[in-house]
């Protein structure tokens, strides 16, 4: 069974989301993310709409708080019934497994709880960022490394983290831990504000176990025909 591109819904408005969805045939199963740009203009609503047409969805809000208001977070977040959702593994052990307690709760007793992971380093950050600003001075691998083993200790299925860290991940965790990778570009394209990126066929050969692509497809011309090629690049598939 071929493996599905995540892709990024970075859009305003619900409108804007059907009129790209009218682009791709209506018994297309996808699996998309939906962000806090679409999700605090939108609610929860657009989850419930997004898998009442059969998709699967990656929550993306990234959840960094006390581990009590993060629980009873995804205890409702789980009640959506999303496929895939997050936290900042810069909240800590304790917030981790909070998370994971909540979507646990929060999930129908004939439901499979969603697959939880954090986010190490955005893939917008450069190494210098994160010694500046976040005044982190290990190398940034090994502060991706150390929050991925944080992650795995707190219980949770894997982390958000740029394909090129994704071999080393699998090392210091186990082969099933996943790694869901943005910062995706097919060749030639634009990297735009990425700082990490690489192509399909490369993320596949690395490692990843998702990918997220966004604008390579969403401003695309034509979005379901770059949709196939990367998702045919993804499968390792030439057409």
């Amino acid at each position: 069974m071929s493996q599905r591109p995540i892709i990024a819904l970075d859009f305003s408005s619900k409108n804007q989301v059907a009129d790209f969805l009218a682009k791709f045939p209506q018994n297309e199963s996808l699996f998309v993310k939906v962000g806090m740009e679409l999700f605090y203009q939108e609610g929860p609503e657009i989850v419930r709409w997004l898998k009442s047409l059969g998709h699967s969805v990656f929550l993306d809000l990234k959840l960094h708080d006390i581990p009590n208001t993060v629980e009873k977070s995804m205890t409702g977040l789980a009640k959506l019934g999303v496929d895939i959702t997050n936290v900042h593994a810069a909240g800590g052990l304790k917030m981790m497994e909070a998370a994971k307690n909540g979507l646990i709760r929060g999930t129908e007793s004939n439901k499979q709880v969603p697959v939880l992971i954090a986010v190490t380093q955005l893939t917008s950050t450069s190494e210098n960022e994160m010694h500046e600003d976040q005044l982190i001075e290990v190398p940034l691998t090994e502060s991706v490394l150390h929050y991925a083993k944080n992650a795995e200790k707190a219980g949770l299925d894997g982390v958000v983290c740029s394909a090129h860290e994704a071999e080393m991940i699998h090392q210091a965790t186990n082969e099933k831990f996943v790694c869901l990778t943005p910062g995706i570009r097919p060749s030639g394209s634009e990297v735009g504000d990425q700082k990490r990126v690489v192509t399909p066929s490369e993320a596949r050969t690395i490692g990843s176990t998702y990918i997220v692509v966004g604008r390579p497809i969403t401003q695309a011309i034509l979005p379901y025909e770059a949709y196939q090629t990367i998702k045919n690049e993804w499968n390792g598939a030439s057409k």
